[in-house]
């Protein structure tokens, strides 16, 4: 890997509080002495998307947005996303240069024991931490009946009791928040308010924020192709000089962009054809997906903001299994049960999709649950755990580190942990080559079509658009943290 992870220590924690701390305003006057303010970076995720299907489609069509864009950046073949390969630990892999060591986030819904649950009075400590739609004051309505509601977010019994934000929940600084500091404008759009979560420690990394509720769609690909098309729309504005909205003037922002989510949607509902072959509806959510970008670079180039623009391209996730052969539903519910059988009461919290993260009430029967759980291999498809020493080299101690799991449970690829009537036939959250091996272009202003096959890391984007921006790339308290490089160049 690309990647270097520093010594581990149960300091760590402590230590990232520190950098990040330090990241942005006793450097901000520095920082943006040296800002290039006439450069601007447009990062697009197509959540879900492989390295696989960007090579197919590119090669399908050769006359797409995607296949020009190609054809003027560098393409990473072996780009990994985030482990575990959830929405937000991928977005901050984007962001942030880090991974869930370092940004104490692991999924948008985890725990915490030093927290408080919402309405508890901080009678209690211990909590699942859920960043979603279930924070909405209204997650049927598009505009969540008017964001997040502070009634329905944990408690930090250590700062008075109040309420925890997505923002502040995150330990390390976003590129946005860097941007900021350098007096440059930022913009992102998404799919939740949850996506607070961007704005970084300081509250005020994005400064133009757009993110409709993804779960007031009807949940088809055709609903969602035209919610996608909400935040492009939002993008355009954006890029002709004004807010998201399109009614207020302000400079075309240094970091913006926006995920799209018809790709995975359709992964999920319909999946794909043999032979990895795309199905009419992963073809239509891409072929829609497509022209939207194509309508994005289209008014770069009207403004002519498109040899000052580099796009980057790529994905929070991919989706698993590719291969529907290999789709195997398990009850997410034995999960508890095989917990609970070594003592009951024992699971404080498991998320579970194509990966499992638990939390115990008691660390110190992690090896006895891990005993357990390969008791029942063949009932879960376990592939491998990840408890102890192994999942204190990847992500810290759970003992010192009040957001680590104790057990990490990874089946083998194709299985999805959920109730045995679901009816997706993919998921995302896992560490297998389906969940984590997703697209990564960048197309820079005079690039000539290169293609990189070393491995790299999602993580390393973030650095890269700062270099890009002429900002620090270590102003970034995870890339300090972990040693985070920027991507390499095609040759």
């Amino acid at each position: 890997m690309t990647i270097r992870s520093k010594p581990k220590s149960v300091l760590f924690t402590a230590a990232v509080a520190l950098l990040a701390a330090a990241a942005a305003p006793a450097g901000a006057a520095d920082l943006g002495q040296h800002a290039h303010r006439d450069r601007h970076v447009l990062m697009i995720s197509i959540d879900g998307l492989h390295a696989d299907d960007l090579s197919a489609w590119v090669a399908q069509h050769p006359g797409s947005a995607l296949a020009r864009l190609a054809r003027r950046g560098t393409t990473y073949t072996d780009a990994r996303s985030s482990q575990p390969s959830d929405s937000f630990p991928g977005i901050l892999a984007l962001t942030t240069g880090g991974t869930p060591r370092s940004t104490g986030v692991y999924y948008d819904d985890s725990y915490d024991r030093t927290l408080s649950p919402a309405g508890s009075d901080c009678r209690t400590v211990g909590t699942e931490v859920v960043f979603d739609e279930a924070v909405d004051r209204d997650p049927a309505a598009l505009d969540a009946g008017g964001g997040i509601d502070p009634a329905k977010l944990p408690l930090d019994p250590a700062k008075g009791c109040t309420p925890v934000y997505p923002h502040s929940f995150l330990r390390t600084n976003t590129v946005f928040e860097v941007a900021r500091s350098a007096g440059l404008t930022t913009a992102w759009a998404d799919k939740h308010p949850a996506y607070d979560l961007l704005n970084g420690p300081s509250g005020t990394g994005v400064q133009d924020a757009y993110n409709p509720e993804i779960a007031a769609t009807d949940g088809t690909v055709a609903g969602t192709i035209a919610y996608d098309a909400l935040k492009v729309a939002a993008v355009r504005n954006q890029i002709d000089g004004r807010d998201h909205t399109g009614t207020r003037a302000q400079p075309v922002p240094a970091v913006f962009g926006l995920n799209f989510q018809a790709v995975s949607v359709a992964q999920k509902t319909a999946g794909y054809a043999p032979k990895g072959a795309f199905s009419p509806q992963i073809a239509d959510a891409l072929a829609q997906t497509d022209a939207a970008i194509g309508s994005l670079t289209a008014e770069l180039h009207a403004r002519g903001l498109d040899r000052r623009t580099e796009i980057v391209l790529s994905a929070k996730h991919g989706q698993s299994p590719v291969d529907r052969s290999q789709l195997r539903i398990v009850d997410k519910k034995l999960l508890a049960a095989v917990v609970n059988g070594v003592r009951p009461g024992l699971l404080a919290q498991a998320t579970a999709d194509d990966v499992a993260l638990l939390w115990l009430t008691d660390g110190g029967q992690a090896e006895a649950v891990a005993a357990a759980l390969r008791a029942h291999a063949a009932e879960l498809n376990l592939d491998q755990l990840l408890v102890g020493p192994a999942l204190a080299r990847q992500f810290g101690n759970p003992a010192t580190d009040a957001r680590t799991p104790d057990v990490v449970v990874l089946p083998k690829p194709g299985t999805v942990y959920t109730k045995p009537s679901a009816t997706k036939v993919a998921e995302h959250g896992g560490f297998t080559a389906d969940d984590t091996h997703v697209a990564l272009l960048v197309a820079g202003p005079g690039g000539e079509g290169e293609r990189v096959d070393t491995r790299v890391s999602t993580a390393q984007v973030a650095p890269s658009i700062l270099k890009f921006l002429g900002l620090d790339p270590r102003a970034l308290a995870s890339v300090r943290a972990e040693g985070t490089r920027v991507l390499p160049e095609g040759e």
